[in-house]
C-alpha cells in the first residue's frame, strides 16, 4: 500500500493540470490608464465633487496614485482640485463620524 502512493504521489508520474508551473499565481489583472490622460480625457476641476470624491478614501485622506490610477502628473493636479475643494467647503476635510464623535487619536 504505501508503495502505492510512494509510486502515485511522485511527481513525473502526476497528470498535468494544465499550468505553466510554479505555485499559486493567477493573471495579474491589467492595469488601467489614467482617467485624465487620451484624446478624449476627462479634465480636473474642483467643483466637480463627484468624481474628486472618487479620490478620497471613507476618512476623507486622499488616495495613494497607485489606488486611484492616475498618472503622477495628473494625481498633482487632483491632489490640488481637492484642496481648494476643501478650501471652499464643498468636500469634507474629515469624515462625519470624526468630527461627531470629537476622537482625536493620540500618537505616541
Amino acid at each position: 500500500m504505501t508503495n502505492e502512493r510512494e509510486r502515485a504521489g511522485s511527481r513525473s508520474e502526476r497528470p498535468d493540470r494544465g499550468g505553466r508551473g510554479g505555485r499559486g499565481g493567477g493573471r495579474r489583472p491589467r492595469r488601467r490608464g489614467c482617467e485624465f490622460c487620451g484624446e478624449d480625457a476627462r479634465r480636473v476641476d474642483y467643483k466637480d465633487t463627484a468624481m474628486l470624491a472618487r479620490y478620497l478614501t471613507e476618512r476623507a485622506k486622499m488616495d495613494a496614485r497607485r489606488k486611484g490610477g492616475a498618472c503622477a502628473k495628473h494625481q498633482r493636479v487632483v491632489a490640488r482640485a481637492i484642496k481648494r475643494a476643501r478650501f471652499l467647503a464643498l468636500l469634507p476635510y474629515t469624515s462625519e463620524h470624526v468630527r461627531l464623535s470629537g476622537v482625536n487619536p493620540v500618537r505616541r
